[in-house]
């Protein structure tokens, strides 16, 4: 296997091309040996190379293939190793313990059959040409089953080891989990158990007799996407991905919780060599090069026989030696990485960690940088900061003379004294705001409770009056508690109500629908029954998306709200839009069972629940905004500068406000405050779209639309091309949402768009989905001949990473 990856590479394969014309006397100008002996040092060098880096692989595979876990077995519980579980166990997860599995496929999948320097063993032992034996270990068909009453109806052709929770030690069967392995987010996650198995806890003789039948979609790559439906004592169930734990997260803050296995990796080693044999007896064989029995006097013949004995000479032009040098310069600069004192990180004692020694020098050819803003270019770290509750801004502090005072250290700070429950850690400035709480404000009133209910954070009180929130998002966890000192605490929640002490006395709201948030929905709603028994919904979201929600009496609100939130944006903040809508009982639950339909619908489900949604979440009442800061990394700023005497541009693509992402690509310096011009692109059709990016190009290069290279976007060329670099008449910045993006990205108006961006000096697409991030990136490595970097920090990242 060693061997097919190193002959990958074009210098190998270019020597390994004339070693084999130098075994042909024919035409051999120069003696075999001079080439097999270079080519057999620099594979060893690179073989024993690859085998130190899987050395360290395997003792990992071996590590996570010998940890041990709690099987429920013959009605008791047994200690095993995760390498042994199989589809349908029952397994026991402790506290701060890993959701794993073996590694069977990929590296780890000699770790049962070969010794461990198994790389090293294959670059010397296995055949050069066993193509076909590398394929069936790679993409082997695997039928995974189970000996228990339990039928889990799929097809296992996936590395995970996903686990369906069924109870656990918290109540209502809830389980914190740490996603940091999958996604990068170090924000604890809640999963809860469905109501029917949580009542089994840990009574092992209940767990024993367990005999539902599950069906699920096939294992894919999409974290935050599962569908699924148990069958148990005749009822159906749904499953989805908030019942799951997948493969790479940690058990946290939970004592213990029961698990099914639904999703595990298998292999027989034995089928592999067995097929690997056959291919050998039966499969196609090299045929000898040129086999000529006699000599053939021919000029044709002759001519052959001199163009490729000077082929061969030609091979002193790119010595052998030349590149075993570059093998012992990669593995010389993964050290200097991981020595090197200025990336170590001392407050988390991290030091930088060269994990391949085939990319390193890639580093230095980067030309285009795209990075996410939150998590990456910002701490993560959310402060409410600001509100808009019904056309009125609080946040901002003003003097007697009624001059807004800048806020700092020596500011005084409002008194949640009235609030016991209140979080000692949070700050806020504005006295107004407190003082229309306890005046009873309504539209104040609808404003906290709606951040009080609207959210999936779970709540902590191991000591009396000591709430501790877990939120899945750093956002969700700052609106709570701004809400909580404000007198509207989230004191508990179950999956059938939500529990919020109001200005000091207790109330219980019956929780009757989540309607999750997305990337794509960027939204996400709760109905709740009130102690007054009136049903409402509760929303939050980005404003472009509720704007288009709301009832059109909201509309004069509506334009006072985005003015606030424009002045939130232009401060580098990030906003959020607050509404409600009071529905008829009859039309719940008339809707109600729309929804219990599509969510029990495996084909399609998505659209279905989707077009639900989108049934209830509409004529909106506004109620206001928020806006919560997040502050810049340590030495961004720097960090960008740096990059741009460099010559590397920088791309940021995120999906917050347009606003937020411009006032944080001038504070990271981005966008220089000298710019010539800073072009926004914001065309709400196709037409309008190629006519700013025209305009644009007109700007920044003048009668560019006449040069040859214009006349290359015209036609849609089938060969593929590069642009080349151009240089414009001066600094400028180019601003793009992702509305209008989905129309630059089609036809030939994309690559208008590519050769606009590379001239630009900083390029923000801000409002931007997963897709249209890798879409981005696509388009930078189709057209352009640069190596790329992408940085991200969470799931939504994931795709534009991938498409390096």
């Amino acid at each position: 296997m060693n061997l097919f990856e190193q002959f990958q590479r074009l210098a190998n394969a270019y020597f390994l091309i004339l070693l084999i014309l130098q075994l042909i006397p024919q035409i051999s100008s120069l003696p075999w040996h001079t080439t097999v002996i270079p080519l057999m040092v620099m594979l060893s060098i690179t073989a024993v190379k690859d085998a130190i880096d899987d050395l360290k692989r395997h003792q990992n595979d071996n590590q996570v293939n010998n940890r041990s876990v709690l099987v429920l077995m013959n009605g008791k519980m047994e200690e095993n190793k995760w390498m042994n579980i199989q589809v349908g166990d029952i397994i026991k997860l402790e506290n701060n313990q890993h959701v794993t599995v073996s590694t069977s496929l990929g590296y780890g999948i000699f770790s049962f059959g070969l010794s461990k320097y198994k790389e090293t063993l294959l670059a010397f032992l296995l055949p050069l040409l066993s193509v076909t034996f590398i394929c069936l270990i790679l993409y082997p068909g695997i039928y995974s089953s189970c000996d228990k009453d339990l039928v889990l109806v799929h097809l296992s052709l996936s590395l995970q080891a996903d686990v369906l929770l069924l109870s656990s030690s918290e109540p209502y069967s809830m389980t914190y989990i740490e996603t940091a392995e999958l996604d990068g987010e170090t924000n604890l996650k809640v999963k809860q158990a469905i109501s029917v198995t949580s009542e089994m806890e840990d009574n092992l003789k209940l767990l024993s007799a367990f005999d539902g039948e599950v069906r699920c979609e096939s294992p894919n790559n999409k974290l935050g996407k599962f569908s699924g439906i148990l069958t148990y004592r005749g009822n159906n169930y749904i499953l989805d991905h908030d019942k799951l734990l997948l493969r790479g997260c940690i058990i946290r803050n939970t004592d213990w919780c029961y698990g099914l296995v639904i999703y595990t990796g298998g292999m027989c080693f034995i089928l592999a060599i067995g097929h690997g044999i056959w291919e050998n007896k039966k499969g196609y064989y090299f045929q000898n090069f040129l086999p000529w029995k006699e000599y053939v006097s021919s000029s044709f013949v002759s001519v052959c026989f001199i163009f490729w004995s000077y082929f061969i000479i030609l091979n002193t032009m790119v010595p052998i030696s030349l590149y075993v040098s570059v093998e012992i310069i990669r593995l010389g600069n993964s050290c200097y990485i991981n020595w090197d004192q200025k990336m170590y990180y001392a407050p988390k004692n991290t030091p930088a960690q060269a994990r391949t020694t085939t990319l390193n020098e890639e580093l230095g050819q980067v030309k285009y940088v795209f990075s996410d803003k939150t998590g990456t270019l910002t701490q993560n770290i959310m402060i409410f900061n600001k509100c808009s509750i019904n056309g009125t801004l609080y946040g901002d502090v003003y003097d007697q003379n009624g001059k807004r005072v800048e806020i700092s250290e020596k500011t005084e700070k409002v008194s949640f004294s009235y609030n016991e429950l209140a979080d000692p850690k949070f700050s806020f400035y504005d006295k107004t705001l407190v003082e229309a709480v306890k005046k009873g404000d309504h539209w104040v009133h609808l404003f906290f409770l709606s951040l009080s209910l609207c959210h999936t954070v779970m709540s902590e009180e191991k000591v009396e009056g000591n709430l501790v929130y877990q939120a899945q998002s750093p956002d969700e966890g700052a609106l709570v508690t701004a809400a909580r000192n404000f007198g509207f605490v989230f004191r508990c929640r179950t999956s059938e109500i939500i529990v919020v002490v109001e200005m000091g006395k207790t109330k219980v709201y019956q929780l009757l629908a989540i309607l999750d948030f997305s990337n794509v929905r960027k939204r996400m709603s709760v109905i709740v029954r009130t102690p007054e028994d009136r049903v409402m919904l509760f929303c939050k979201g980005a404003d472009t998306i509720l704007c288009q929600l709301l009832h059109p009496s909201c509309r004069s609100l509506r334009d006072v709200t985005l003015e606030h939130l424009d002045d939130f944006a232009s401060e580098g903040l990030r906003t959020l839009m607050v509404a409600y809508r009071e529905l008829d009982n009859s039309f719940f639950h008339a809707w109600s069972k729309k929804h219990s339909e599509a969510c029990l619908s495996l084909e399609n489900r998505e659209n279905k629940i989707s077009s639900v949604y989108e049934e209830i979440e509409k004529d909106l009442m506004l109620i206001g905004a928020t806006a919560i800061e997040d502050k810049l990394q340590d030495g961004v700023p720097e960090t960008i500068i740096t990059l741009n005497k460099a010559k590397i541009k920088m791309w940021v693509l995120t999906g917050d406000k347009q606003e937020t992402a411009v006032n944080i690509a001038f504070a990271c310096n981005i966008f220089e405050d000298a710019v010539d011009g800073l072009f926004i692109v914001e065309g709400n059709d196709s037409e309008t779209v190629r006519e700013e990016l025209r305009s644009v190009m007109d700007k920044m290069k003048p009668k560019s639309l006449l040069d040859p290279i214009s006349s290359c976007f015209t036609t849609k060329s089938k060969m593929p091309f590069r642009i080349p670099e151009e240089v414009p008449n001066g600094s400028y910045g180019l601003i793009i949402n992702g509305y209008s993006l989905a129309y630059a990205l089609e036809g030939n108006l994309e690559l208008e768009l590519l050769r606009i961006a590379c001239m630009c000096k900083g390029v923000i697409f801000c409002r931007m989905t997963p897709l249209q991030k890798a879409q981005v990136v696509e388009l930078v490595k189709r057209y352009k001949n640069v190596v790329t970097l992408a940085i991200g920090d969470g799931a939504n990242d994931v795709s534009m990473i991938k498409g390096m």
